[in-house]
């Protein structure tokens, strides 16, 4: 951030002393709807799926930490996806919720660049923690013999540690290459947080080489967690098709069904989110509500979060 505040702090005094145009310094969001009605439905709207967001993920970690019998892999990556889900929404339903009640609309360049790097940060994260549960399925359906022996908690560890790195590192490379670019002229933007695209097509210089950038980025954290999560579903496939007992498919199609409904939510919306035509707007808007604000909210219930906790109050 101390990097992209003296990058802007250059390009305002070259702007002074080469040329008359003006750099932008702020954004305007133009938000999903420029009707007042429409905008306190939707504030309560997002402020009701916001609550329960927060409830249901902050109930996860609750649990996970305070119960003794879940403190098992898979309830530990799942204790960490229910994190980046929590810290995701309230980068950004918050300011969304403000400028909802707000006539100025704006945000300036190092809010901006905030917002953009967690957005950027907790999604990575999420992409490689959901690549790392679908690992521990496979380990634990296809080879309960050395299930315990390999997935200490040590590995465990290195495991989420590895995802929050992952996210950073691929975070801070897409807003670099975004941030660094000329801004002149045009700050509207119509969305209601911040996405690469977007200031893409503000920028006034060339943007062959940040987009390139991005793309590359993306592939990283796309094409590989989604390759490794195919991979593992697929020998998990395999497995319980060679079960012989009925139950035994039952338990292990139970114990994937949440995750792999979880995967398919995600990455679904956000194929969606960033492969949609520029020309429908509205549409990329409504898909964009349903990757940053409501998914957050459908994890938890997926999981069946107040199962977990009536099961834990019996038991104490």
């Amino acid at each position: 951030i101390i990097m992209l505040s003296h990058c802007q702090t250059t390009k305002i005094h070259l702007n002074m002393s080469h040329t008359n145009q003006t750099w932008v310094t702020e954004f305007l969001l133009l938000g999903l709807s420029d009707d007042p009605q429409t905008q306190v439905l939707l504030f309560v709207l997002f402020i009701g799926v916001y609550l329960v967001t927060a409830l249901g993920n902050l109930l996860i970690i609750i649990l996970v930490l305070v119960d003794s019998h879940l403190h098992i892999p898979t309830y530990f990556f799942l204790c960490n996806f229910s994190l980046a889900d929590f810290c995701s929404s309230t980068n950004i339903v918050p300011q969304a919720l403000v400028h909802m009640l707000s006539k100025r609309k704006v945000l300036s360049f190092m809010d901006w660049a905030a917002q953009l790097f967690l957005y950027l940060f907790f999604g990575a994260t999420q992409c490689a923690l959901l690549a790392v549960m679908s690992y521990d399925r496979y380990m634990a359906i296809c080879d309960p013999m050395h299930y315990s022996l390999i997935m200490t908690r040590k590995v465990c560890g290195y495991l989420a540690l590895g995802c929050w790195v992952s996210g950073v590192l691929i975070s801070l490379v897409d807003t670099t290459f975004t941030l660094c670019l000329p801004y002149q002229g045009d700050n509207r933007i119509a969305h209601f947080f911040c996405k690469a695209p977007l200031l893409l097509a503000l920028a006034s210089g060339d943007t062959h080489r940040s987009q390139m950038a991005i793309f590359l980025m993306g592939v990283v954290i796309l094409l590989t967690p989604v390759s490794l999560i195919l991979v593992s579903y697929g020998c998990i496939i395999e497995t319980v098709i060679r079960m012989k007992m009925t139950s035994g498919m039952l338990k292990a199609f139970s114990t994937c069904g949440s995750h792999l409904l979880v995967v398919i939510l995600f990455y679904g919306s956000a194929i969606m989110t960033y492969m949609t035509p520029r020309s429908s707007k509205e549409q990329g808007k409504l898909v964009s509500v349903l990757y940053a604000v409501v998914n957050p909210m459908l994890n938890p219930l997926i999981y069946n979060v107040m199962r977990a906790f009536r099961n834990a109050v019996n038991r104490r």
